[in-house]
This record gives structure tokens, C-alpha cells and sequence, in this order.
């Protein structure tokens, strides 16, 4: 069953239109549809927050033929990056609280590369800029765009999100499902999305419908394997 729900995490789309804004202003989705059509006003947006607030979801998005996506990583000197770096018109920097002295220096010329070329860049980081523990120029660069800071969803608005996800696949809930799930299961909505399809798949395989029992059958062989 775990690798069930490792192989639906991976097949979850992370698009535009499966991210749930919940607080986060809606004019930031607007300004994200801008920025994949390449019409974005603001060509430098800087994302923060805390983790599972949608900050990678968003990133993972605006992906495309002509973008290019460059994350750090703990401990790592140099940014994991896919996409071609030299032909893309949009940049994607990932989780910038974790460049290393290096992968500064990297970032701080792209910067630079980007403004000259009229390209868009969209980053993000745990922290806002003036407080991410970078050089100061690339911090201030990182500061001189949009910034916006997004906030993890509520449980309520985590199962409104469910809610309309199961509405719009035609999967049928008995009622205090998403409840019991979402305190009882791994907590961030790439996660609960993917269990909500498994609930759906298992429910089709088993021919039973979706309720507290088959959630709790479910989640069990989840724990024991």
C-alpha cells in the first residue's frame, strides 16, 4: 500500500489549477497565470512561508518547455536544475534558504543574466528575503520584486479543498471521511490528495464505498507496511 501512495504522489498534477489558495489571495493565482503566459508586469516574484504552504506546488506549475528549475538542497554546494538554463525564459529558484556559499554566487549572476535578458524569475524561500541567511546582494536583489508570503491551509480549508476535488472526479464521501483523514494521516494536501485517490481506487476494487471503516482499513495497511 505505501508504494501505492508513493507512485499516486508522483502522479499528482501540481498545476495552477489543483492549488488551493485558502488565505493566500487570489490575485496571486492571477499574477501565476501571468507569469506562465509570460504577460507578467512584475518580471522578479519572490514566494515565502512556512513548509506545505504551496510555495514548491506553485514553482512545479509554472513548469514548462521554456522554463527552468533550479533548487537547493541541504547540504548540497550546487542547485539541482532541469530545464536548459541558457535558452529559458522563465526561472524557477527553489527553497533559497538552502544555497550554499557557491550556489550563491550562481544565483546571484543568474540574477543578473535574467534582468539583462528580459526574463521572468519566480523564487522562494522559508523566510522573506531581508532575513534569509544569504549575501547581502543577493538578498536585496531577492527583495527588489513582488514578495508574498503564503499560509498553510486550515484544516477547514484543507477539507473544502478535498471536497471539491471528490466533486469534481464524482467520488462519493459518507460523511466524516475527510475529518477523521486529515487527523490521522500525514497533514500537507499533496498527501491527503493522494489518499483520497487511493480511497477511490480501493474503493473501486473492493466495491465498497468510501467510509470511516474503509478509510481506517485503508490507513492500517498504510501503518503496517
Amino acid at each position: 500500500m505505501k508504494q501505492l501512495l508513493l507512485d499516486l504522489f508522483e502522479e499528482e498534477e501540481q498545476s495552477l489549477g489543483t492549488f488551493a489558495p485558502g488565505m493566500n489571495n487570489h490575485e496571486l493565482l492571477q499574477l501565476m497565470q501571468q507569469v506562465r503566459q509570460r504577460r507578467a508586469p512584475e518580471h522578479m516574484i519572490y514566494l515565502w512561508g512556512e513548509t506545505a504552504s504551496g510555495k514548491t506546488h506553485l514553482l512545479h506549475a509554472l513548469q514548462d518547455n521554456r522554463a527552468c528549475l533550479l533548487r537547493a538542497l541541504p547540504g548540497r554546494a550546487r542547485m539541482k536544475v532541469e530545464g536548459n538554463q541558457q535558452k529559458a525564459t522563465l526561472y524557477l529558484l527553489d527553497d533559497c534558504q538552502y544555497l550554499s556559499a557557491s550556489a550563491q554566487i550562481d544565483a546571484f549572476a543568474l540574477y543578473n543574466q535574467i534582468k539583462e535578458r528580459g526574463a521572468w524569475l519566480v523564487a522562494s524561500g522559508n523566510l522573506p528575503p531581508a532575513d534569509l541567511p544569504l549575501r547581502e546582494d543577493l538578498r536585496t536583489r531577492l527583495g527588489w520584486g513582488l514578495i508574498y508570503q503564503l499560509h498553510p491551509l486550515s484544516d477547514e480549508e484543507k477539507i473544502a479543498a478535498l471536497e471539491q476535488t471528490a466533486k469534481s472526479r464524482d467520488i462519493k464521501l459518507a460523511p466524516g471521511v475527510l475529518p477523521y483523514l486529515i487527523t490521522h494521516f500525514r497533514r500537507d494536501m499533496r498527501s491527503l490528495s493522494g489518499m483520497l485517490t487511493a480511497l477511490d481506487k480501493y474503493s473501486l476494487e473492493t466495491k465498497r464505498p468510501i467510509t470511516l471503516p474503509l478509510l481506517r482499513k485503508l490507513l492500517q495497511q498504510d501503518a503496517s507496511t
